[in-house]
């Protein structure tokens, strides 16, 4: 059986040489007689697994000893309560940017927590976007700025961070490690595996050290970044094969090379987006243009029904999961780290024969 594009937005295309590795050590891993998905946490095997893992991230995104790397569970969504819980203190404010349904979900969770302001709301606006760092009405001596990288939904993303005088925390779910950025300017970043880092199950947060000591002492142990640093993310067991797949994964990313592999990502979301703006108006954007996601690209055709027939089309050519989001329809393309440069080109090609089809 021929493998498919597979553009679902989460969980999402691996990289092929990564399942291949995976698949080849499953039964046996490294000569120990069984596999990873059985072996003991507290093992040998697995210690080199997660040591690699933590390393090869610190390695990729530059990060220094100030910043702790953290392999938790729960997904993003764990984290839309965490983060509140550990970095807000009793009395004091925590700043919120809203673009879109992921960031509305991280506040909603934020407010049962503590004392939360929206410093921007663009989360409504057609066509989508992210805020501007120059609309930002910020509270004084906040205790954090929360932003959301990208949009997974809306396909919305910042394409600069902004300067601020508070700790920066940031939902990279759907854009970690695409593209450059420095960690420095950061107190707090959090991402769900299923779309660049691997499969689900796995959450990774790196967090600086020093804003987590004030964190209060009744947090339920779980619940307590510090409870996560002290043991090295060994609190209780792991989600071990998906911290396996991150290795694999770092691994690859160390051997494609940071630089080509985001110069790829830039260029896989313009040929689609040319495609789309060299339609005649047929096929439209949903976002922005300066807020243009490199990782879920979203568009829309003239009518749902339209819509509908090019999902139903494209899934016969084996282009998988291009139908948007329940909430907001139309057509999504998520086009992360593995997803191979052909399966763009393919797309556009398939777009063109269906607008000469259709239109």
């Amino acid at each position: 059986m021929s493998r498919i594009y597979n553009f679902n937005a989460g969980p999402a295309t691996l990289p092929l040489e990564v399942l291949e590795t995976a698949q080849a050590e499953l039964v046996d891993y490294a000569n120990t007689g069984m596999s990873i998905l059985e072996a003991s946490h507290r093992g040998k095997a697995y210690d080199a697994v997660h040591e690699e893992a933590i390393s090869n991230i610190r390695e990729l995104l530059g990060i220094s000893e100030d910043y702790a790397v953290l392999l938790l569970q729960g997904g993003a969504s764990m984290q839309f309560s965490m983060v509140p819980m550990n970095l807000l203190s009793p009395g004091k404010t925590a700043d919120y940017t809203n673009s879109g349904s992921w960031a509305s979900k991280a506040i909603e969770e934020a407010v049962k927590v503590g004392n939360i302001h929206i410093a921007a709301n663009c989360g409504n606006e057609i066509p989508t976007r992210v805020p501007n760092a120059e609309e930002l009405a910020l509270t004084p001596g906040a205790s954090y700025l929360h932003i959301t990288s990208n949009e997974t939904i809306s396909g919305a993303q910042w394409k600069a961070f902004p300067e601020v005088d508070r700790p920066l925390v940031a939902d990279m779910s759907s854009d970690i490690l695409s593209r450059d950025f420095d960690m420095s300017k950061f107190g707090l970043i959090y991402a769900g595996a299923q779309k660049n880092l691997g499969p689900s199950g796995l959450t990774l947060v790196i967090v600086r050290k020093d804003l987590v000591e004030a964190a209060p002492k009744n947090l339920p142990t779980m619940l307590r970044y510090t409870t996560h640093i002290e043991t090295n993310s060994l609190y209780n067991t792991p989600p071990c094969f998906s911290i396996y797949i991150l290795a694999l994964v770092t691994r690859w990313i160390k051997k494609m090379g940071k630089a080509t592999l985001y110069k790829q990502n830039v260029d896989k979301a313009a040929q689609l987006y040319t495609a789309i703006d060299n339609s005649g108006g047929w096929y439209k954007g949903t976002a922005v243009h300066t807020c243009r996601s490199d990782m879920n690209v979203t568009f829309r055709l003239p009518t749902e029904k339209l819509e509908s027939a090019f999902v139903a089309e494209a899934t016969k050519a084996g282009f998988n999961g291009l139908k948007g989001h329940r909430s907001v329809g139309g057509i999504r393309a998520s086009i992360y780290n593995a997803f191979p440069t052909q399966g763009v080109t393919d797309l556009v090609a398939f777009m063109n024969d269906f607008q000469r089809t259709n239109g």
